[in-house]
């Protein structure tokens, strides 16, 4: 575990650029000309740049950027009933 010490101008910095990137990933996974394990993988980013931005982020602008949940799997369920 690592700490680390910021201001609140380097926090509110900090949640900027994490919502640039968070912004633009969900932008380049609506492109249909993206492979999908290319966009596995840019989904595999957002999540570990939510997970920083939780920490840095109020709850209220957390939901903005929540990822949806998997339900492929559940839709799949529910269509072989």
């Amino acid at each position: 575990m690592l700490g680390v010490l910021i201001n609140e101008m380097e926090v509110k910095e900090l949640e900027c650029l994490i919502k640039r990137e968070m912004d633009e990933i969900l932008f380049d996974m609506k492109d249909e000309r993206i492979n999908q394990l290319v966009k596995r993988a840019m989904s595999e980013r957002y999540q570990i740049l939510f997970s920083l931005f939780k920490r840095v982020a109020s709850p209220k602008e957390c939901l903005k950027y929540m990822p949806a949940k998997k339900t492929d799997q559940r839709n799949k369920i529910f269509k072989k009933k």
